[in-house]
């Protein structure tokens, strides 16, 4: 059944009698866990940067005097060392080749250090650290890297599966099913939770947990993130009638001299582990910044105790409150007037003279339109935060939708930002994946892409029913009106309707478009596009010139500019091209209109004169 290379057959459908023998003594008698590996290899002088799976292969010794300080301590069942050991973690230290042979060499490093002790050896797994969306744009299969991880574990002899530090039920079941789909030994399921009891999107804890016990998981529980007061308190939302099993950090880190520190005692320990037993734990370990040492206290507190029947009351967790926290109105509300619904795209300046750009925002709403959209350093430009000119526009009286980039900002200060722009009444956002950093006026700064535009309007759809990322309550919920993207000029059109449908059901509202340049593709976008019940605004840029049109065309991402506009363009200047601009952009808009509710105008480099024209021609037309 051992192989390095992985590819023994596996005893799919059988249960060993050591893998009964775990659900019986879990059933009987309350079991002691190991502790940190990660934290405590640091501790011991291995660089954060190093591998830690490798050094199964590397540095064995290493990693079996762990696991022979924590058999010595009293854990009775003990991890291998293979947490992050899938394709998709071991692809960033170019490791990705040797995944049968350190998941392997793991198990084998942790059988034979209990061998004759009577532990059991737990196979760990984590999750893969991309997302759903992530792995689909990599070409990632998920089920397969679950696959190669878990089959090579059960080559290697584990009595025991542990999936821990999950915050994704779907992945977790994912990879429940890969492992039931191989063997039937038991499996363990931790999530990494915080104290609101909730996981990102909102799911509640104890739901999470019904979905595992639907799935046959033989152990559910909690570890990582939580020290132990924490994670006491999340163990009221265990599920009766299924043993359970506890990992909590040694408190929360601080930084000190380079490294983390975590500062929960083992005495401490101690202490919390004998009443997570008394609260029904069955299985009690330790997560990060544990050691040996802490193992002990736990070991000791719950040598002889048995698993109790602890009342579980049905927690509910309180969905976010109803009441909104903005009162601005729905621009979409607007539709049921009859009359065109008129974006206009008026980017914040690139200074501080904010006298012109004021102006021409009051000029642009005074000629018609319904909204300005802010671009958030469109092209990776620097030019002032939309969201303090969406402030300033506000207290104009004019409704504004704040482009959001993923590009600038990481998953905190995504959502910071529009917890900000929720406190200001700020309610319409379109996501961005954003232009690289290095294409802009800023090549040396970094591009963070923390999410994807899909996964950010997900998140975004989350906060509306009133949750963050993590799952914390937001109290109020923002009501975010929100948007996406779609390029007609795609070559591969298929492709962005597929990405197009993946927004919608993320959670988008609207759809707003690059630019067309002719009546012609207008149709054509009208017609790909009628299959979608949401209100769709076409994107139209007022050309300036035939040099404007050529540069748009050639280096501009996302533009394309068919050659009879760029013909009737060519060789025009000033006023000559200006008026042959605004000329193809009214019969483009009136296209348009006769076939969609509503329009998205783009300001030409901030000539908010020409615009202002061509926004007056769009509601001159409406209203004959």
């Amino acid at each position: 059944m051992e192989n390095r290379d992985g590819k023994a057959n596996r005893a799919r459908g059988a249960r060993h009698a050591v893998s009964a023998d775990f659900l019986e003594t879990i059933g009987s008698t309350v079991l002691c866990g190991d502790g940190a590996m990660g934290t405590l290899l640091m501790e011991r002088g291995v660089s954060s940067s190093r591998c830690f799976e490798e050094l199964c292969v590397s540095e064995p010794s290493l990693i079996s005097d762990i696991h022979a300080e924590y058999l010595a301590a009293g854990a009775r069942v003990i991890e291998t060392n293979s947490f992050g050991a899938n394709a998709v973690r071991l692809e960033r230290y170019g490791l990705a080749g040797r995944i049968n042979e350190i998941n392997w060499q793991a198990a084998q490093l942790a059988k034979q250090a209990a061998k004759g002790t009577g532990a059991f050896v737990a196979g760990s797994v984590g999750p893969l650290g991309i997302s759903e969306e992530e792995a689909r744009l990599r070409g990632i299969d998920r089920k397969a890297v679950f696959q190669e991880q878990i089959g090579a574990l059960l080559d290697g002899g584990v009595n025991v599966v542990l999936f821990q530090t999950f915050s994704d039920v779907e992945e977790l079941l994912l990879a429940l099913y890969v492992k039931q789909s191989f063997h039937h030994c038991p499996a363990i399921c931790l999530f990494a939770c915080d104290a609101s009891a909730r996981l990102p999107g909102g799911l509640a804890l104890g739901d999470a947990f019904l979905k595992l016990r639907a799935a046959d998981a033989d152990v559910v529980g909690i570890n990582c993130v939580s020290g132990p007061q924490t994670a006491l308190q999340l163990m009221r939302h265990a599920p009766a009638n299924i043993p359970f099993a506890v990992y909590p950090n040694a408190g929360r880190p601080h930084y000190h001299e380079g490294r983390y520190v975590y500062d929960a005692s083992p005495e401490y320990f101690g202490e919390a582990a004998r009443k997570f037993a008394e609260h029904g734990a069955s299985l009690i370990g330790g997560c990060c910044g544990t050691t040996p040492e802490h193992i002990r206290r736990i070991a000791e507190a719950v040598e002889d105790m048995r698993p109790v029947e602890a009342e579980r009351p049905t927690i509910t967790v309180q969905p976010a409150a109803a009441e909104s926290c903005t009162s601005e109105p729905s621009l979409l509300d607007r539709f049921s007037s009859g009359r065109p619904v008129i974006i206009t795209e008026f980017d914040p300046p690139k200074n501080l003279d904010l006298e012109k750009y004021l102006a021409g925002a009051r000029a642009l709403s005074e000629a018609g339109s319904d909204a300005l959209t802010l671009a958030d350093n469109s092209l990776a430009i620097l030019r002032m935060s939309n969201l303090a000119a969406g402030i300033l526009l506000r207290e104009m009286g004019i409704q504004t939708i704040l482009h959001l980039s993923c590009r600038d900002r990481n998953l905190l200060g995504l959502q910071s930002d529009l917890l900000g722009m929720a406190a200001h009444g700020l309610r319409h956002v379109l996501p961005l994946t954003g232009d690289p950093a290095k294409v802009g006026d800023h090549p040396g700064a970094s591009s963070v892409y923390d999410v994807t535009s899909i996964e950010l309007i997900r998140i975004i759809s989350d906060m509306n029913k009133g949750f963050t990322q993590s799952g914390g309550a937001l109290k109020k919920n923002p009501e975010f009106v929100i948007g996406c993207t779609f390029n007609p000029n795609a070559r591969n059109l298929d492709a962005q309707i597929s990405r197009l449908e993946r927004k919608l059901e993320a959670g988008a509202h609207y759809v707003m478009t690059q630019p067309v340049f002719d009546t012609a593709l207008a149709c054509r976008t009208a017609e790909v596009l009628k299959r979608f019940s949401v209100p769709i605004f076409i994107g139209v840029w007022p050309l300036l010139s035939g040099r404007q049109a050529r540069f748009l065309h050639h280096e501009v991402p996302g533009i394309s500019i068919p050659d009879n506009v760029l013909s009737s363009m060519a060789d025009l200047e000033g006023e000559a091209g200006v008026a042959e601009g605004l000329r193809i952009a009214e019969e483009t808009s009136r296209a348009i209109l006769d076939h969609f509710p509503g329009i998205y105008l783009i300001t030409p480099f901030l000539r908010f004169d020409v615009t202002e024209k061509l926004v007056r021609a769009v509601r001159g037309r409406s209203a004959s």
